[in-house]
């Protein structure tokens, strides 16, 4: 069968359906349909109704594949990023809070001895410098020679 026969036949059945479904001797719906399709005209000749239609499937592949235990470690993610944001919030309001009481703030000797006096000043001095370290390590591997394969 040729190419011209085929669009004959697809044109025919086009008709057979347009003066056979019910739904399309409606005047509203026949109003609808036109106003579509005025409206997905340019995203029809741009061929951008196929990006839509790929992230259509995106989406749909992405739910196929969300099983309990996928959507389980990422709620356990999310809450655990909130939870530290909170936590780094708190943090830091209350430590503006202690220094905005001070009405001079200490020298630069008494912030060492109240550091070498305070377990929790030291920890959490510990680490900073064990994040620097870490950030470091990370920095070097990264941005080090790259193996050949």
């Amino acid at each position: 069968m040729s190419n011209e026969s085929t669009a004959i036949t697809e044109l025919q059945s086009l008709e057979q359906l347009l003066e056979t479904a019910p739904e399309l001797q409606d005047q509203a719906t026949l109003d609808g349909l036109s106003d579509l399709i005025t409206k997905a005209a340019p995203l029809i000749q741009g061929r951008r109704l196929h990006n839509i239609i790929d992230l259509l499937a995106a989406t749909s592949d992405v739910i196929e594949m969300a099983d309990d235990a996928m959507v389980q470690k990422l709620m356990a993610l999310y809450e655990e990023g909130i939870g530290g944001a909170w936590a780094i919030s708190n943090a830091m309001r209350y430590a503006a809070a202690q220094a905005a009481r001070d009405e001079t703030p200490p020298t630069v000797w008494q912030s060492l001895r109240r550091l070498s006096k305070d377990e929790d000043a030291r920890r959490g001095l510990s680490m900073a410098i064990n994040l620097a370290a870490e950030l470091g390590r990370q920095s070097k591997a990264a941005n080090g020679p790259i193996p050949e394969d």
